[in-house]
């Protein structure tokens, strides 16, 4: 009989706050925005096999069409990707870089609780589309300003006391260093 790995987060105990968990630390804003632009690649791989399926089910034949129930299936699509994965502690792109996602006090998070993180980590995106739709700008100035927007939201996560991004913190999640141990 093999012994069972040691537990992937610490114990959970309300009387210790996360900053006191002995070699629990978060990682840095370098590395897990590294993990957000990889898993953006990742996601061009979801999102071509969503457009197949979509397209091949509805019979939609140019790209224009049918764009609005496109997008609502990728966001549920999405939804479920990460809702999953952050269910069952780390997407792909997280174990590449290490990265786990627990509650609070460390524990793993419900599919609830990851599909509240999901909903509110399009904060990185829907201010500055709500903010560029009712003018006509180009997709270069539209660019510019989501991508200032993302710069800024992962810049605020400088002001959190445990250095977590701000959906992180409304969705009573934290992200954590985590490697297995080596055997």
């Amino acid at each position: 009989m093999s012994a069972s790995p040691p537990s992937p987060t610490p114990p959970v105990d309300a009387s210790t706050t996360p900053s006191a968990w002995p070699g629990v630390t978060t990682p840095n804003l370098g590395r897990r925005m590294a993990c957000w632009l990889y898993e953006g690649m990742l996601m061009f791989g979801v999102v071509f096999i969503a457009g197949y399926l979509f397209g091949t089910l509805s019979q939609t034949r140019n790209a224009m069409d049918n764009r609005h129930a496109l997008q609502a299936f990728l966001f549920v699509v999405f939804g479920i990707y990460f809702t999953w994965f952050w269910a069952k502690g780390q997407t792909l792109a997280q174990k590449t870089w290490h990265i786990r996602v627990v509650g609070k006090s460390g524990q793993p998070i419900t599919q609830g609780r990851a599909l509240l993180r999901y909903v509110l980590s399009w904060l990185w995106f829907l201010p500055p589309l709500a903010a560029v739709a009712p003018f006509s700008l180009s997709g270069g100035e539209s660019a510019v300003i989501v991508l200032g927007w993302v710069a800024v939201w992962a810049l605020l996560s400088r002001f959190h006391p445990e250095q977590q991004f701000w959906h992180d913190a409304l969705a009573g999640t934290r992200l954590v260093h985590f490697e297995l141990p080596k055997k």
